[in-house]
Order: C-alpha cells, then sequence, then structure tokens
C-alpha cells in the first residue's frame, strides 16, 4: 500500500456532510466525501461515473491550521422567469490549512497523484468558490497512513506556528480491521472513538446523491514547530493553462 498526501490550503474552504437546502454547513476539517470528489475531479471523472475504487481508499485528515468560521448570504434567481429563490445560509472556513492522506493500491495512488499535477478539471475546496492557494499534491510516502500524517512536515503558515507552539489534531477513518498504526495508537492511549459522519461517497450522480455513514477516530499530534514546510506562490490554474 502507498500514501497520497495532499495539502489543502485556501482562503476560504467548505466540507460539508449533512448540508441541504438554504443552510449550507461545514465541517471542521476536511470530509471524505469531499476529499474522493476532488481527486474525482483531477481524474476528469464526470459525476456519474463509478467510485468504487475512490471510495475504497483508506482516508485521513490532519489539522494543521484551524480556520475561522465564517458566514455568507447567497441569493439567487431563476434562470427564464426570474422568479427570487431563498436566501441562502452559507458557512465557510476561513484561511485553514489541512494536511489529508489516502491509502490504497500503488497504481492507483500513482495516477491520483499524476492527475493533482495535471488535473482535468479545477480543483476546488469542498465548493468551487473556493480554490486551493497552494499546490494540492505532497507526492507519495510508502507509509502506512497514521505514521504519514504523525511524520508529514507542518503546513501552517508562520504566525499560526508562533502562536500554537506545535500542537496538532488528526481525523483517521476506523476500519473493520485496525492496521497496525491503530494498534501503535491505542497502546498509548491516543486513540478514542468520535462521532460518525455520513461522508462515505456512493455516487456524485445530481440527480441521487449518495452518502453511507462513517466511523472516525481522532488522536492528537505534537510536531516541533521547526518541522515546517515553506508554501510558494501558487495559481491554481496553471496546470489547466499549460496543457
Amino acid at each position: 500500500m502507498t500514501v497520497l498526501v495532499m495539502q489543502l490550503a485556501g482562503p476560504l474552504q467548505a466540507w460539508g456532510s449533512a448540508a441541504r437546502f438554504a443552510r449550507r454547513t461545514t465541517e471542521s476539517a476536511p470530509t471524505k466525501s469531499g476529499v474522493v470528489g476532488l481527486l474525482a475531479s483531477a481524474l476528469g471523472r464526470p459525476r456519474t461515473a463509478d467510485l468504487t475504487d475512490l471510495a475504497t481508499l483508506r482516508f485521513g485528515v490532519r489539522i494543521d491550521q484551524r480556520g475561522t468560521p465564517v458566514r455568507d448570504f447567497q441569493t439567487a434567481h431563476r434562470l427564464g422567469t426570474g422568479d427570487a429563490l431563498p436566501v441562502s445560509e452559507r458557512f465557510y472556513l476561513a484561511d485553514a490549512v489541512f494536511v489529508a492522506a489516502v491509502q490504497g493500491p500503488r497504481d492507483l495512488v500513482a495516477e491520483l497523484d499524476h492527475a493533482l499535477q495535471h488535473p482535468g478539471f479545477l480543483p476546488y475546496l469542498g465548493r468551487r468558490s473556493c480554490p486551493p492557494s497552494r499546490p494540492i499534491g505532497l507526492g507519495l510516502r510508502d507509509l502506512d497512513l497514521v505514521t504519514t500524517l504523525n511524520t508529514e512536515p507542518w503546513q501552517a503558515s508562520g504566525w499560526y506556528r508562533r502562536q500554537h507552539n506545535g500542537a496538532l489534531e488528526g481525523l483517521i477513518e476506523v476500519t473493520g480491521q485496525d492496521q497496525p498504526g491503530d494498534r501503535d495508537l491505542a497502546a498509548q492511549g491516543r486513540g478514542r472513538t468520535t462521532n460518525t459522519l455520513r461522508d462515505q461517497p456512493l455516487s456524485f450522480d445530481p440527480d441521487h446523491r449518495r452518502y453511507a455513514l462513517r466511523s472516525v477516530r481522532t488522536f492528537p499530534i505534537q510536531l516541533p514547530a521547526t518541522a515546517t514546510a515553506q508554501p510558494g506562490e501558487h495559481d491554481p490554474t496553471i496546470a489547466l493553462r499549460s496543457q
């Protein structure tokens, strides 16, 4: 098995798991359905495509820079008639940074790594109005998912690192059979089960979106403040314009 590492950073992000109708909320960290959607988009797959291979990937995310929740109000009108639609509430995370990882067969994960560098569709962070401010792909790791999340350099901004001294939090998927890294966490008394999320994607078909429940386990991560990557300037459309 191989792990693909991603950094999810941008002015705004939105990762909903229970958003409906005129109130669109966001979770405090990227959802599996949102990240799988991002990867499917990078592969150039339509929304009606089969998700089986991507949905079975093991998923984890680390909160490197906890964002600030913000709320926005949006208005819209029906095409043709001009009738006003109900005002909707949209919630976002501002200035958040996450490290997300998926683990699976090397051939598939390597294909995803290449797709992030040459995306079929423009990637976004949960909603189309949320473009990334840094390159998403951080490369492949020949480690298990838990070890990767524990050892990957801290991606938070400099001002955030100075304020928080390396205290991070991770979220990983609970599988039916524990992985070796999970047993290590249990032995250290670090793992604990949290609420389930309905973010296991089954179909992104606009006419029949379907999601299943997924359990998650949270555990703390402690990284030294010096374990830092230096983010550079990033134009999220450059990969598309260079093709």
